[in-house]
């Protein structure tokens, strides 16, 4: 059986929905399990029970501070070793982003996933093109962003799912391999054009001080790790591509300018607003 971590979460639910679209036999794990899920509260390793677990597919567990997410997957991957799973699928962070706030706990993580001793296979994800969508501030009609004319290799959810779910059938043909699952370059400008309205350039202080000050419910570590995604697409460092995502589906990726363009609109105040 395959077991998908995080079932609740939007790639974790992704994924699980791509397993069963393929036919496979697949269940899904959460702190907060619906009908037909297992228990993991990756706090609670007593909770980790991996027991028939054929192939672990490990959705990274990234919202806290670097030492309790790399400690939840540690718990994880010990309980995977004591059952007996047969191949761990881990969900990481592209290798372009090695800069970004978030990196550490994902290779950290990988550390451990290498040295479990068991057969693994490591997507590298890139940056969701949902996000870079969620990220377009709308002021007076208009979008704003410290992206400048950065570009981002951006990458549908769906496709990142899609592509665990392929893997995770056949994990095997997949042992030992890293994959760079990036998607095409897309600019805030872009986004911006097909939405009929103006994109205006902030700068990095401007920025900063609007998630320090101006965003309610972020939590202590978020505002640095959202200022390096804004530095890291600005200057440059995460508009590359790889073939490793479409060799992977063997087909086209869904188009990313048009996936972020939905989720600027769906932020979009309401005239009157």
């Amino acid at each position: 059986m395959i077991l998908v971590t995080g079932a609740n979460g939007n790639l974790g639910a992704a994924t699980l929905a791509a397993l069963h679209a393929r036919g496979a036999v697949a269940a899904g794990g959460s702190r907060t399990p619906g009908e037909g899920m297992r228990r993991l509260d990756f706090d609670d390793p007593s909770s980790l029970d991996l027991a028939g677990v054929s192939t672990l597919v490990l959705v990274s567990a990234g919202y806290a501070e670097d030492d309790r997410v790399v400690a939840r997957h540690a718990a994880v991957l010990d309980a995977a070793v004591r059952d007996g799973v047969g191949h761990v699928v881990y969900t990481s962070l592209t290798t372009a982003g090695d800069h970004l706030g978030f990196a550490l706990a994902h290779r950290a993580t990988e550390r451990l996933v290498r040295a479990s001793g068991l057969p693994w296979t490591i997507l590298r994800n890139g940056l969701y093109a949902e996000l870079f969508g969620g990220l377009l501030m709308w002021a007076g009609g208009d979008v704003e962003s410290a992206f400048g004319d950065g570009a981002l290799a951006a990458v549908s959810r769906e496709d990142l799912a899609e592509a665990a779910a392929v893997v995770a059938s056949d994990p095997a043909r997949h042992g030992g391999r890293v994959y760079d699952l990036v998607g095409t370059p897309i600019t805030a400008g872009q986004v911006a054009g097909e939405l009929g309205v103006a994109h205006r350039a902030i700068s990095l202080g401007e920025y900063r001080r609007r998630l320090l000050h101006e965003t309610p419910g972020l939590l202590p570590f978020q505002p640095p790790m959202l200022a390096s995604i804004a530095t890291g697409i600005r200057h440059g460092f995460l508009d590359g591509t790889t073939p490793d995502l479409t060799d992977l589906l063997g087909r086209a990726t869904r188009a990313p300018l048009a996936t972020a363009v939905a989720a600027a609109s769906a932020a979009r105040p309401e005239a009157g607003d």
